[in-house]
């Protein structure tokens, strides 16, 4: 839609988010989120009751990608295909940028369900020897791992049709450590590194190749930060505190680590969306941030998508497109045998794009389903007991450095997208880092005026942390107003009224008050009244 549009210029975020939904025929969309990154690499989620064009703080068009926001518990027990499949893209690429660390045989396995569910039943014609090493899976590839995918495939999975396969692949996802970890990397109070996130099932903490921390929704109790640190509190066991500090990089990134931990908390934790509370973070009304998580919480999410009654949507799913030259290999219609260097991620803009979104949307006849009702993780909440604190994730050190923002982007060129897994086809590590950033290159400067660059970024960081300040100063003032009002109040009761009460009378009757009554209020009010006696003849002499 063009600039002059009013309504679209001024959209909010849940009207952006309502459009993508609709055109992908998602109904149990609360899971998902729309993420951005700003100038300074640093990734936020658009928040749906703002304003979109205030969340950014470059011009347009905006650079933004449909995301899992809410892992679900249990993933395969999902009322619909579609958002079952949607949720298969983004794990697929957790794994494929480290996010998803894993055992190598449950690597392999995983791997194996994403080729069958991909490209189908093996078939010795078109897949030689070797097939499995044309795909990229994981951030790196032994050739042992690529032997262990194709015998699985081979031998284990034939017959699977992709819906099964992707399910097999969600029910072995969500049993891991890492299923549902955005990290956050930070530092401990020793300086070690260490990647934070939060998860359906609690807040954890990864260092190495272990969960060196893991604090379950109902012993979290309060999540604060100062700057760069940031404090989680915990009670386990009712008689054991727990208050674990650690440091951000940078102030923005804390503050995101912050309003994610917030959003999670309240999500999985609440029974119902009235509980929601704004949360400050800080014990002080006049210091830090407020924020307040707007949308259903889990539990709402699972009684609203059991009452979906429609006729399944058709997925039109994407093959797996090799990530080397591999042109034997080919599946029918399903494969999209397209080479990396054409393939280009969908762009809406936010001014030019939510008018084709909305007029390409769609909707489906209405049937009854019957699939799983249970959401809850039954079988992992037995898996990850209380008692089990520290827990070996993988064969090697948790490191996802390729979906970790701030991300070296490449200079040469950068493309603006919403969605990067729609088609479902794995995207090399440089495609990934163009995905995710949201700020525009040297060569594209131009489209906002020569003056707007990295000056530019640093003067309006530099006049948010201003306007953040004055702001404390204000509340600060204000509070402080208010409290010498209300003791300004009490001393009028206490002097000049008559009420006879037992408090009252008691401070009456002490020396301290008396000295203070005679020798300073007396006079300070007969000045008053003197005051307003000489402003009242003043008034008048000059009223004759």
């Amino acid at each position: 839609m063009k600039p002059s549009h009013h309504r679209n210029r001024d959209a909010k975020g849940q009207y952006l988010f309502d459009l993508i939904c609709h055109h992908l025929n998602l109904l149990e969309k609360d899971y998902f989120g729309i993420r951005y990154v700003d100038p300074d690499k640093q990734r936020h989620w658009l928040e749906f009751s703002k304003s979109i064009a205030k969340q950014m703080k470059c011009q347009p068009p905006f650079t933004m990608c449909l995301r899992v926001k809410f892992y679900p518990p249990e993933p395969a027990y999902l009322k619909e295909e579609i958002t079952r499949y949607f949720v298969f893209l983004q794990i697929k690429r957790d794994l494929y940028h480290g996010r998803l660390l894993c055992k190598t045989s449950d690597a392999a396995m995983l791997a194996a369900h994403i080729l069958q569910a991909e490209i189908g039943n093996y078939d010795p014609g078109k897949h030689p020897d070797g097939y499995s090493s044309k795909f990229q899976f994981f951030p790196k590839h032994s050739e042992k791992l690529e032997r262990r995918i194709s015998d699985i495939h081979k031998r284990e999975l034939i017959g699977q049709t992709p819906e099964t396969s992707e399910r097999n692949f969600l029910q072995k996802a969500q049993m891991l450590e890492t299923y549902g970890v955005d990290p956050h990397p930070c530092k401990d109070v020793s300086g070690n590194p260490a990647f934070l996130a939060f998860t359906p099932f609690g807040f954890v903490v990864l260092q190495g190749n272990k969960r060196v921390h893991f604090l379950k929704w109902n012993e979290l109790t309060k999540l604060k930060f100062e700057g760069k640190t940031f404090h989680v509190y915990a009670n386990q066991n009712e008689d054991k505190k727990i208050i674990l500090t650690y440091f951000a990089p940078t102030p923005e990134a804390c503050k995101h680590l912050w309003k994610c931990g917030v959003e999670n908390q309240a999500f999985y934790k609440l029974e119902k969306s009235s509980q929601v509370r704004t949360v400050s973070s800080s014990n002080l009304f006049f210091k830090g941030s407020r924020f307040r998580f707007s949308g259903r919480v889990a539990k709402e999410v699972m009684e609203q998508s059991a009452k979906i009654k429609r006729e399944p949507p058709e997925i039109h799913r994407a093959g797996l497109v090799p990530s080397r030259s591999c042109p034997s290999i080919t599946h029918g219609p399903r494969l999209t045998s397209v080479p990396r260097t054409r393939r280009r991620a969908v762009h809406i803009s936010i001014m030019e794009g939510l008018e084709s979104l909305r007029d390409s949307a769609h909707s489906t006849p209405v049937r009854s389903v019957s699939h799983g009702e249970c959401f809850m993780p039954r079988s992992r909440s037995q898996a990850t007991d209380a008692s089990e604190r520290t827990a070996v994730i993988s064969d090697e050190a948790y490191s996802p450095s390729d979906s970790v923002l701030p991300t070296p982007v490449a200079e040469h060129s950068m493309e603006l997208a919403v969605s990067r897994q729609v088609n479902g086809a794995p995207c090399s590590i440089e495609e990934e880092k163009e995905s995710e950033a949201g700020t525009p290159m040297r060569g594209e400067v131009g489209d906002f005026g020569a003056q707007e660059g990295a000056g530019g970024d640093t003067a309006l960081s530099e006049v948010e942390q201003v306007n953040k300040f004055v702001l404390s100063v204000l509340r600060l003032l204000l509070v402080t107003i208010g409290l010498l009002f209300v003791l300004l109040l009490l001393l009028i009761i206490l002097t000049e009224s008559d009420l006879d009460i037992a408090f009252l009378r008691d401070i009456r009757q002490t020396p301290e008050f008396q000295q203070f009554h005679f020798e300073y209020f007396c006079p300070l009010r007969r000045w008053f009244a003197c005051k307003l006696r000489w402003v009242g003849g003043l008034l008048i002499n000059k009223g004759e």
